[in-house]
C-alpha cells in the first residue's frame, strides 16, 4: 500500500479537486448553489494556487461533503427528542444507533462520517498549504481563515463521534512517505486537536469578513459571525465532558473533563467572548412573527422556501444543498410522511417521542413547528375523487415538522429536497452565552438571563421565568435547547458534553413509562381527541401548520364519540352528534366540516381509530401511513397493550435506549468488520475500550 504514495508527483496526479464555481458571481446566488457546478479536475494542485480566483474556487469546493447523511439520519436521533421509526427494530442500524446498541463488526458505527471528514480534511490541508505560500493580502487571508474553519468543523465532528482520532494537518503528499505514521496515524489526544483548531479559529475571526461586508447573498459561506459561533461551540465541547480513557493502556474509560481546570476556565471565556462579539455586533437577531406566523414558524417556513433574505439574520451558517449534483437526503426522512400525489411517496423514518411533544409549555409556538400530529394520507377512492388528507395521528406517531415537504420548494428528485442544512443559529449563540455566563460567574448574570429570555420570548413563553440558581439555570438551558433545536442533529452530543446524557435518558425512559401508564404528570391526560378533517393542498409552499383538534374529557361526550357507526347509513347522524360537541367547545361548525375521534394511546391502526376514520370518509388503505412501522402500528398505552409496555417503550430486549451503557456508548467504536473500515485499514488505530 505504501508504494502507491511514494512520490509527490503521483499524489498530485490522483488528487481530484472538489466541484467549484466557474465564476465568482455564481457563488453569490441563492438560486444557483455555488457547489452545484461542473467538477474542476487538476493533475497538479500547485497550479490552482497561482492566483486568488482559482484558489477561491478550490476553497469553495471544500464545503462539499462536510455533512454526510449519517450525521443527521443516524446520529440525529437518540437525543431523547427525535427517535428512529424505521421498519425493523433490533436488526436495523438506524434503530440500534438511536438506542445506543452498536459494536465494531456491523455497519452501525457510521464509518461514512469518518471517511467523509478525512476526505475534506485532506482537501483543506491542501488549501492551507497552497494559500500559505501565496502573497499575503486581505482576500488571501480571508480564504485561509475560511478553509481553516471548515477543517475545524470536520475535526469537531470526528471528536464528538469517536473521541481521540488521528491528527493530520498537512497534505499527504507533503508528509514523509517512509514514516509509518503517515499512512497509519495513531489516535491523538482530542485536547491537542481541540487546542489547535481553536487557535486556528481565533486567528480566522480576525481575517474573515462580516456577513454584511462580504457581499454574499446567503450565509452558505462562513463569515465572521459564523466563525465566532463555531469557535464558541467547539470551545464548549473542548471544555465539556466526554468519554476519556488512557490512550497508552486503553483502559479507564469514563465521562470526564480534561484535567487542566485553568484551561477549562479559559475555554469557557473564549466561548463567552465569541458569543458576546456576535451579540454586541448588532447585526444578528431572531426572526420574529410576521404575516400571521409566529417567529419560529416564520423562520422555518421561509428556510424551507429558500427565502434566505428572511433567515440570514438568524441562521449564521448553512450548507448549500441545491441542484442535482449537490442535493443531499437531508429532510427526506424527518417529515410527516406522504403517500403519492404531488409530493410522491415519502416514508418518514424518524419520529418525535411523545414525552417531548407533551413537554412544551402552553403557548410555546415551537411545538407545532418541530412536531406534527398529522401525516399526509392518500384517500384512495379509485377514481377522480381521490384526495390527500392531513390525517391526525396518535401519540406513537408524532412526526418531525421543521422540514415538512409541503413547506419546501419542488425537489430535484425523490431523495433530494433542495433543503439547505442549518448548522449555526443566533438562538444557539444566545443559549451558549447564557451557559458561559452561568458557568463563569457561578450563576446566571443579567446579561446571560437576557439572552436566555430572548429565546423564550420569541417562542411565546416569556411568562416562564428563568431560574436563579446555577444548577437550575443549567438545567433550564438543557431543556430550552431541546425545545429550540429538535431535528438539528446536535442535541445528542450536546447532552454528552454537558454530562447529561445518562440522566436525561433515564428520565425520558421513566417519563415514557408514566405516559404509557397515565400516571404521575400524565395522570389526567386526555385519551381522546376530535380531529378536524383537513384536505391537503398538494402544492409546494403550502403554509399549513397543524390539524385543528379538541381534547375530549367529558364522560358524556366520550360516550358519544365512542359510538362509531360501522354502517355508512349512520355516518351523517354521527357527524351531527360530533358537531354538537364541537360547538359546545366554542368552535364554529360550517357546512362541509367533518370531525373524527382518535384514541391517542391506541395504535393508529387500532379497530376504533380505523373505524372512526372510515366514518369520516377514509376508504382504501385507511390504516396505512408512509411512516416506519415500528411505531405507528403500535400503541403508546400499557392498558392498550394488554397490560405491558409496548416494545418500543420497554421489553423483550428492545425499547428506548436499550443499548445504552454509561462510560461506553457515549462514543462510537471504530468499525472493524472488513476492508474500508478504519480499524481494518489502519493497524495503528486502537479500539474504543469495551469493544
Amino acid at each position: 500500500m505504501k508504494n502507491i504514495y511514494n512520490t509527490r508527483h503521483l499524489l498530485r496526479k490522483i488528487v481530484i479537486l472538489p466541484s467549484i464555481v466557474v465564476a465568482v458571481l455564481a457563488m453569490n446566488s441563492c438560486s444557483d448553489d455555488f457547489l452545484d457546478q461542473p467538477a474542476y479536475n487538476s493533475l497538479d494542485t500547485e497550479s490552482v494556487f497561482k492566483n486568488l480566483d482559482t484558489a477561491e474556487m478550490f476553497v469553495l469546493g471544500c464545503y462539499r461533503g462536510i455533512v454526510p447523511t449519517e450525521m443527521y439520519y443516524q446520529l440525529g436521533a437518540g437525543d431523547t427528542v427525535t427517535h428512529s421509526s424505521e421498519d425493523g427494530s433490533t436488526n436495523n442500524s438506524k434503530y440500534n444507533i438511536a438506542n445506543y446498541k452498536y459494536d465494531a463488526y456491523t455497519p452501525n458505527t457510521v464509518t461514512g462520517i469518518y471517511s467523509a471528514m478525512y476526505a475534506v480534511i485532506e482537501r483543506t490541508n491542501i488549501a492551507v498549504s497552497g494559500l500559505s505560500k501565496m502573497e499575503a493580502s486581505t482576500k488571501r487571508d480571508a480564504l485561509l481563515a475560511e478553509v481553516k474553519a471548515i477543517r475545524a468543523f470536520c475535526y469537531y465532528n470526528l471528536i464528538r463521534v469517536y473521541g481521540d482520532v488521528p491528527s493530520v494537518f498537512k497534505p499527504l503528499d507533503e508528509m514523509d512517505q517512509n514514516d509509518p505514521n503517515t499512512l497509519y496515524p495513531k489516535r491523538t489526544s482530542r485536547d491537542e486537536i481541540y487546542d489547535r483548531i481553536i487557535a486556528d479559529l481565533q486567528e480566522s475571526v480576525g481575517n474573515i469578513p462580516n456577513f454584511g461586508q462580504s457581499g454574499y447573498a446567503t450565509t452558505e459561506r462562513l463569515t465572521k459571525q459564523g466563525v465566532n459561533a463555531l469557535l464558541a461551540r467547539i470551545a464548549l465541547y473542548a471544555a465539556g465532558y466526554s468519554l476519556r480513557w488512557d490512550l497508552n493502556t486503553g483502559s479507564g474509560a469514563m465521562m470526564s473533563r480534561r484535567s487542566d481546570n485553568a484551561r477549562i476556565q479559559q475555554l469557557y471565556q473564549i466561548a463567552d467572548n465569541a458569543c458576546a462579539s456576535i451579540i454586541n455586533g448588532g447585526n444578528n437577531s431572531l426572526v420574529q412573527a410576521q404575516g400571521g406566523k409566529s417567529g419560529f414558524e416564520y423562520l422555518w417556513y421561509n428556510f424551507c422556501q429558500r427565502k434566505f433574505s428572511v433567515t440570514n439574520s438568524e441562521i449564521l451558517w448553512q450548507i448549500a444543498e441545491y441542484g442535482p449534483n449537490t442535493n443531499s437526503a437531508f429532510g427526506v426522512y424527518a417529515h410527516p410522511g406522504s403517500r403519492g400525489g404531488t409530493y410522491g411517496s415519502r416514508k418518514a423514518l424518524q419520529f418525535m417521542l411523545p414525552s417531548y411533544y407533551l413537554s412544551f409549555n402552553q403557548g410555546d409556538t415551537r411545538r407545532d413547528v418541530s412536531c406534527t400530529s398529522y401525516s399526509i394520507y392518500f384517500l384512495n377512492n379509485g377514481n377522480a375523487s381521490d384526495k390527500w388528507v392531513d390525517v391526525g395521528t396518535t401519540y406513537s406517531c408524532i412526526m418531525p415538522g421543521k422540514f415538512r415537504i409541503g413547506w419546501c420548494v419542488e425537489p430535484q428528485a425523490a431523495d433530494g429536497r433542495n433543503l439547505n442544512i442549518p448548522l449555526l443559529r443566533y438562538s444557539d449563540v444566545l443559549l451558549m452565552y447564557a451557559e458561559t455566563q452561568n458557568y463563569l460567574n457561578g450563576g446566571p448574570t443579567a446579561a446571560g438571563t437576557a439572552a436566555f429570555m430572548q429565546v423564550r420570548n420569541r417562542a411565546g413563553i416569556g411568562n416562564l421565568p428563568a431560574p436563579s440558581g446555577q444548577q437550575a439555570f443549567e438545567s433550564a438551558i438543557v431543556q430550552e435547547r431541546k425545545w429550540e433545536f429538535a431535528g438539528e442533529f446536535n442535541l445528542r452530543t450536546d447532552l454528552i458534553r454537558m454530562n447529561r446524557i445518562a440522566s436525561e435518558i433515564e428520565a425520558t425512559k421513566q417519563t415514557m413509562k408514566n405516559l404509557s401508564d397515565r400516571t404521575g404528570q400524565f395522570a389526567n391526560i386526555p385519551v381522546y381527541r376530535l380531529y378536524k378533517y383537513h384536505q391537503n393542498a398538494q402544492v409546494y409552499g403550502d403554509p399549513f401548520l397543524a390539524v385543528t383538534y379538541i381534547e375530549i374529557t367529558n364522560p358524556t361526550e366520550i360516550a358519544t364519540i365512542l359510538n362509531v357507526p360501522t354502517n355508512s347509513a349512520n355516518y351523517d347522524a354521527y357527524q351531527t352528534a360530533l358537531a354538537s360537541i364541537v360547538t359546545a367547545h366554542g368552535q364554529t361548525v360550517t357546512a362541509g366540516d367533518k370531525w373524527y375521534p382518535v384514541n391517542m394511546f391506541q395504535a393508529y391502526t387500532s379497530t376504533f381509530n380505523g373505524n372512526a376514520r372510515k366514518a369520516v370518509g377514509f376508504t382504501g388503505g385507511f390504516n396505512a401511513l408512509q411512516i416506519g412501522n415500528i411505531i405507528y402500528t403500535k400503541p403508546t398505552g400499557s392498558a392498550e397493550n394488554g397490560g405491558t409496555y409496548p416494545n418500543w417503550i420497554e421489553g423483550g430486549g428492545d425499547g428506548l435506549f436499550y443499548g445504552f451503557v454509561p462510560n461506553k456508548t457515549e462514543l462510537l467504536p471504530f468499525a472493524a468488520a472488513s476492508a474500508g473500515h478504519p480499524l481494518v485499514d489502519n493497524p495503528n488505530l486502537t479500539q474504543l475500550p469495551g469493544y
